[in-house]
């Protein structure tokens, strides 16, 4: 299973930067994937996930309104549309999928995902 996430990159405030998280190895439309990260410093914090279809979402208070989540699953990818950035948004992101529940919970536990992408940076500069 690998979960290749990209799309991170040096944005001044204000501005907007999408991620995308393509999964493979396993059935994406059976997983549910969250977004995390982790400021330097900071531990590893929950972002925002999403069910198996999309119908469902769920997000961090300090993100709501600005960051959106969703998935395609004929491209086996899930994105986080970031906008109105500001500097405390700085972190490696981490895309997660969790297998355990067949796509029909959102989890904000970090250590309930079973699956971790590698992380993109995100730089706002104020």
């Amino acid at each position: 299973v690998q979960l290749q996430a990209s799309g991170g990159g040096l944005v001044q405030t204000g501005g907007s930067l999408r991620l995308s998280c393509v999964v493979s190895g396993l059935t994406f439309g059976d997983v549910s994937t969250g977004w995390f990260r982790q400021a330097p410093g900071k531990d590893r914090e929950f972002v925002a996930a999403i069910n198996w279809d999309g119908s469902f979402t769920y997000y961090v208070n300090p993100v709501k309104g600005r960051f959106t989540i969703s998935r395609d699953n004929a491209k086996n990818t899930v994105y986080l549309q970031m906008n109105s950035l500001k500097p405390e948004d700085t972190a490696v992101y981490y895309c997660a999928a969790d297998s355990t529940t067949y796509g029909m919970v959102l989890i904000r536990e970090p250590y309930l995902y079973d699956y971790w992408g590698q992380g993109t940076l995100v730089t706002v500069s104020s």
